[in-house]
């Protein structure tokens, strides 16, 4: 079939792999940073020239990197607004990533529908700050002229798109992309632009949401683009995962991810029900603190980096001596305690010892984890094996507990980029499609992930022990949370 590449545009630089169209083999790569300026204070900006992302695709594909290509897809950072007025041009800045200044605005809006359980019924997620529904509330109530000089909702890999096919009339976006703006529902696969009005204050154009194989259009080199996705979606399809299947990322906050054949609504809000990149569904349950309960403690121990974590945790036994931390440092979303503080219980003289604390924050994560993969079990997920996504994923003492507390197979792929190669898989899709050589409802069957495979074995007792320590301090101590 050729060769057709992926491009991945994330909150710091663009990365593009070009790979074999039949086997997902990489066959050249490019990369890169974003020419963005850090707000003061450092961190990311909460508002982006989308030119700058062009330049950056420009730079990534240099030096012929696209040459004999015959597709390209789109991955692109999730949460993203594009405003856009009746020309085309950009009202203002783009609006990306978690915008702590529409907290007020989730509020409002979640109050002017009726409830968190409106929400949930309506589009399958209730507003957060960093959702675009969100942002365009703040947008109405902060900046009323660029709210009502703004015609036009794009997301960054819509915006994309739409610039590599030349700004045509036509602007279009994907199901995975759609279902996480907080206007479209994956459960009814339609807009709800009554929620849009809300926001903003009035009606604004969406894109065209078109099916996961579909081309958004060919270039006038003859070039297929293919529908593009969320950074989210890509990694899931790049990874390969299916029925059966969930992903837990490690961050600084945590997600678990799985596929599923229907939408699920959850009416207190702890499940996001996106769509995926294949036609399926991916819920996702989110929780506040992950890794930064890793660095947290090890500021606490005086250690270095992680890695001298999870080494003196190693030197503790499963259950760390009694001790279990509940590690709701920033508050948390799943249990919904947004008020909360962390909690260590269970100190005796015995257990006051470096280590235990080193292995009680590893427990502690995993535990909180797993609680956010039984609310998806309780669903009716189907969870057979889990891959293990983020940096932390290699330490040993996350990979020594993660099997037992799971209770099932992990999974931990080595480092690539999921995204691009997930949007390259769908160009093949589209690619293949358009020839008459791949059915619209199968994707291309690519080489999996290289990855570590690890089982519970017999440590499976021993890990479901802990885990009941840990829910029986969380219901002492918040009771009812879940």
């Amino acid at each position: 079939m050729g060769i057709v590449a992926g491009l991945d545009s994330s909150p710091d630089f663009t990365r593009i792999v070009v790979c074999d169209a039949d086997t997902g083999a990489v066959l050249r790569q490019g990369y890169a940073p974003h020419p963005l300026e850090s707000p003061e204070g450092g961190g990311r900006p909460a508002d982006v020239d989308p030119q700058a992302w062009l330049l950056s695709l420009g730079e990534a594909a240099g030096g012929g990197l696209l040459e004999g290509v015959q597709a390209i897809g789109v991955s692109a950072q999730a949460n993203s607004v594009v405003p856009l007025d009746a020309q085309g041009n950009t009202v203002r800045p783009a609006m990306v990533g978690g915008d702590k200044r529409s907290q007020v605005a989730a509020a409002d809006l979640i109050d002017a529908l009726g409830g968190r359980e409106a929400w949930a019924q309506a589009v399958g997620s209730v507003p957060q700050t960093a959702q675009p529904v969100t942002k365009l509330r703040w947008l109405a109530r902060s900046e009323p002229e660029a709210a009502a000089r703004t015609a036009v909702l794009l997301q960054a890999h819509d915006w994309l798109v739409w610039q590599l096919l030349g700004r045509p009339v036509r602007r279009t976006t994907d199901r995975g992309g759609a279902s996480g703006t907080g206007y479209w529902s994956a459960a009814t696969g339609g807009y709800r632009p009554d929620l849009v009005e809300l926001a903003l204050g009035h009606q604004a154009m969406l894109p065209e949401v078109i099916g996961p194989a579909d081309a958004a259009g060919t270039t006038p080199e003859g070039l297929l683009i293919s529908a593009g996705t969320g950074e989210t979606q890509a990694a899931a399809f790049g990874l390969g995962i299916g029925l059966g299947d969930a992903v837990v990322s490690l961050g600084a906050s945590g997600s678990v991810m799985a596929v599923h054949p229907e939408a699920l609504v959850d009416q207190y809000g702890m499940i996001t029900s996106l769509a995926d990149a294949t036609g399926m569904h991916l819920p996702v349950v989110t929780t506040l603190n992950a890794v930064r309960a890793l660095r947290g403690t090890a500021e606490l121990l005086g250690v270095p980096d992680l890695e001298s974590l999870s080494e003196l945790a190693m030197k503790s036994t499963p259950g760390s001596h009694g001790l279990v931390l509940l590690p709701y440092l920033e508050g948390e979303r799943t249990p919904n305690l947004p008020h909360t503080a962390g909690t260590l219980a269970g100190l005796r003289r015995e257990s006051m010892r470096p280590e235990h604390l080193a292995r009680a924050a590893f427990e502690g994560m995993l535990c909180g984890l797993a609680d956010a993969l039984d609310v998806l079990r309780g669903r009716g997920v189907d969870v057979r094996r889990v891959f293990l996504l983020g940096a932390a994923a290699e330490l040993p003492a996350v990979q020594a507990v993660a099997p037992a507390l799971f209770g099932t197979q992990v999974v931990v792929p080595q480092p690539a980029d999921y995204a691009a190669i997930g949007a390259a898989r769908q160009a093949a899709w589209a690619l293949g499609v358009s020839q008459g050589t791949l059915d619209p409802r199968t994707p291309p069957v690519w080489q999996g992930a290289v990855a570590q495979v690890l089982e519970p074995g017999e440590e499976l007792a021993v890990g479901q022990a802990v885990r009941q320590q840990f829910v029986s301090v969380r219901e002492q101590t918040h009771p009812g949370a879940l």
